[in-house]
């Protein structure tokens, strides 16, 4: 993943052909990342009965469009942990720039918390993206693991339905699958997102949008309708 905090985004910044993050049924990836507090943590350790995982960023529209939803899901699941793994900038601009060093990162996480108002456990991945590497490199990925470490449901891209209905699965002790289609935000939120990025922000994500379009809204959904999606047991060892 070369220039991995890109100074402004474009289409190419992702491989939109082929997701690379854990599959279901395969153990998922422990991490050391930092919390707010300076602490370090390990990602896996989590006292729910699944951890649902959410990678996201201030600039991310797609994140900043699903995190009511998700607010909603920590409320009715209090038998569920749910953590932010913070990762690089998706849409930097002139106000928020990528992340030179770990500080501007821990900032922007801060910032996440402080301003954006986000309850959830946020955990700073490293400057280089790690964690982020290892979780697939989206922007908006999301991931339900369980006690064992074992990915039990994952999507590329995070569709708070989607999530909803493979949590109550789960804990029902059924196999989730759920497919999570793509859906795109409301145009003002991806404005209000873009915006508070900055100047470039909001021209780059235009020029990149139809290619886009295609590959999110159109090509992969087809293929995520037309296909079958992985299943395994809550309660599956890797």
């Amino acid at each position: 993943m070369p220039d991995y905090n890109y100074d402004g985004f474009t289409s190419n910044s992702y491989n939109l052909d082929k997701f690379f993050g854990p599959e279901i049924g395969t153990k998922a990836q422990d991490f050391t990342l930092s919390t707010l507090e300076d602490e370090k943590v390990k990602l896996l350790e989590f006292s729910g009965e699944f951890l649902v995982l959410e990678l996201g960023s201030i600039t991310c529209p797609l994140f900043q469009g699903r995190r009511e939803g998700m607010s909603d899901l920590v409320a009715r699941f209090s038998n569920v942990s749910f953590s932010v793994l913070y990762i690089r900038e998706a849409h930097p601009g002139s106000n928020v720039p990528a992340h030179k060093n770990i500080g501007d990162k821990i900032s922007c996480a801060r910032e996440l918390k402080n301003e954006d108002g986000e309850q959830r456990k946020i955990l700073i991945d490293n400057i280089e993206g790690a964690a982020h590497k290892g979780y697939g490199g989206y922007p908006n990925a999301i991931f339900i693991i369980n006690k064992k470490g074992c990915v039990v449901f994952r999507s590329d891209w995070n569709s708070v339905g989607a999530t909803r209905a493979a949590l109550v699965k789960l804990l029902n002790g059924e196999p989730a699958h759920p497919k999570s289609y793509f859906l795109p935000v409301k145009p003002w939120v991806a404005f209000k997102t873009l915006r508070r990025s900055g100047k470039g922000a909001v021209q780059d994500f235009l020029v990149g949008l139809p290619k886009l379009i295609w590959k999110n809204i159109i090509r992969r959904n087809f293929l995520l309708f037309i296909g079958s999606q992985k299943s395994i047991s809550p309660d599956a060892e890797c």
